[in-house]
């Protein structure tokens, strides 16, 4: 295997460590998984009434339930831990049941591994839901040790592990038929992750979805009749996939603003009567969704109605969107190239127009999607969707403006500008962004592909040995990280070479 001499092939090949991330690191953005912090923290409030549709619950979860209350009789220590998480459970509970797992999932999402259940994040850098409950975790960390949760998670993992088979063909087929019909291929997200969690201690009917930075996560509770409720992880999917377009053209979203006017006696939710982008996304979202009948085949007559129940709840672009979507289905031009003139044909003043004729119905369905995100994250967020979608250069301006804003995650602010310098063959400052993000960074991902790239520039180097040791550092952070772990272990076995210069 011929190595690359470094010099002017070094700096030409930095572009390579981004596009083989994106090609091939990037193959498994899309993860079907279990949750050893899910399984803790609803297995925790399962032990204290939590009983949400437990009589139509996978039997997994009653043998569970079944398991833990034995532990506890055995031991006064048990007994202890258990009071003082029932306490938390019961000054925290809300009114509907519903909203109670949502919160204690979002706080599971930030949780590390056990048996520590550390926070990923700072604590200002939470969503709300996840922040009133930060309390819990010293509590769940005693919890865990006592009720010998360890023990009976290693007694089901495989069990867990079988919930999710049912998922693996629908899910594959669902991404599939999705990037095909707005033919655009998922696998070049750079830096973006979408995961389907299945834990059976939840309530079957719900379903939580929830996005965190450039990250989505969909956390299902599988009955055993129960559907796969594919419909609504398709539309967290969606947003997965465009999300991004709407914060890659700002200018072209401002040109829509004045649309806001028209939905605010709308009954949706706040958030799309502030944000030109989401309302814009969701309507689109809608369309599509309209236009293919979800998964399942829909008569002309349901995707008319569906269109109009969009309409009805403000969604006010659906119409707009379903109506060109059928010159997109029969142009070959993928969405890539097909975005910025969808969007520019959109008429303010027509669309408000036939917004002022719409009789907005009185409650609007809950938005399955929570954008969790911390004020003081917006731009770390925006940054790295820029740098998604190309523009490396406002990617760099808006990181730089977090950095100079004392922003709470400092970490993934050097994260991205490392990233543009390694975009912009610029080999010393990547090298030193990377290096200060590992300085601050707590964020599992950040930490793992921050030595994982610092490791490919040492290869290219020829430097293996100094590589070595960022790759062993890099599976330690990234154990949980499926993506990150796989290319440490590659850096181990081999030194890095760009794909386009291996022979």
């Amino acid at each position: 295997m011929r190595r690359i001499g470094f010099g002017c092939a070094l700096y030409a090949a930095l572009i390579a460590l981004l596009a083989g991330f994106s090609l091939a690191d990037n193959q498994t953005n899309v993860s079907l998984d279990v949750s050893q912090q899910l399984f803790a923290v609803l297995t925790a409030i399962n032990s204290c009434g939590y009983d949400q549709e437990l009589s139509i619950s996978d039997p997994l979860r009653a043998q569970i339930r079944n398991e833990v209350a034995q532990n506890l009789k055995a031991s006064n220590e048990a007994q202890e831990a258990a009071q003082a998480v029932c306490k938390f459970y019961e000054e925290h509970e809300q009114p509907d049941a519903a909203r109670t797992l949502a919160h204690y999932t979002s706080l599971a999402l930030y949780l590390g591994p056990a048996p520590g259940f550390e926070l990923k994040v700072k604590e200002s850098s939470l969503p709300p839901d996840a922040a009133q409950l930060e309390g819990l975790v010293p509590l769940l960390q005693r919890f865990h040790a006592k009720a010998g949760l360890e023990e009976i998670w290693t007694r089901h993992h495989n069990a867990y592990v079988a919930l999710t088979e049912r998922y693996h063909e629908p899910l594959a087929q669902m991404t599939f038929n999705t990037e095909i019909y707005l033919k655009l291929p998922s696998a070049g997200y750079l830096g973006r992750q979408f995961t389907v969690y299945v834990d059976p201690m939840g309530a079957p009917g719900q379903v939580n979805a929830r996005n965190y930075g450039t990250d989505y996560y969909v956390v299902i509770s599988p009955g055993p009749n129960s559907s796969l409720k594919m419909d609504q992880i398709r539309h967290t999917y969606l947003h997965y996939l465009l999300d991004p377009f709407a914060l890659k053209y700002p200018s072209l979203m401002e040109t829509l603003r004045p649309l806001l006017a028209s939905v605010r006696p709308a009954p949706m939710d706040e958030s799309f009567k502030r944000d030109i982008s989401l309302l814009v996304t969701e309507s689109f979202i809608r369309a599509i969704e309209a236009r293919t009948g979800g998964t399942r085949k829909a008569t002309d007559d349901q995707r008319q109605d569906a269109v109009e129940n969009a309409m009805e709840q403000g969604y006010i672009l659906t119409r707009f969107f379903y109506d060109s979507l059928g010159s997109f289905e029969q142009d070959a031009a993928g969405l890539n190239n097909s975005y910025v003139e969808l969007i520019g044909n959109i008429n303010v003043r027509k669309e408000e127009k036939r917004a002022a004729g719409i009789r907005f119905a009185e409650k609007a369905d809950p938005e399955l999607l929570h954008f969790s995100r911390p004020a003081d994250n917006e731009l770390l967020i925006e940054a790295q969707d820029r740098l998604t979608a190309g523009d490396s250069s406002s990617a760099r301006d808006l990181a730089q403006q977090a950095l100079d804003e004392n922003t709470a995650n400092p970490g993934r602010a050097w994260f991205i500008l490392a990233q543009v310098a390694t975009m912009n063959s610029d080999l010393p400052g990547a090298r030193e962004f990377f290096l200060k993000a590992l300085d601050v960074a707590q964020e599992p991902k950040v930490v793992a592909w921050s030595h994982i790239y610092l490791g490919r520039i040492l290869d290219l180097q020829e430097n293996r040995e100094a590589a070595l040791d960022h790759y062993r550092a890099a599976l330690t952070a990234g154990s949980l990280l499926p993506e990150a772990k796989a290319a440490a272990e590659r850096g181990l076995k081999h030194p890095y070479e760009p794909p386009s210069h291996s022979q």
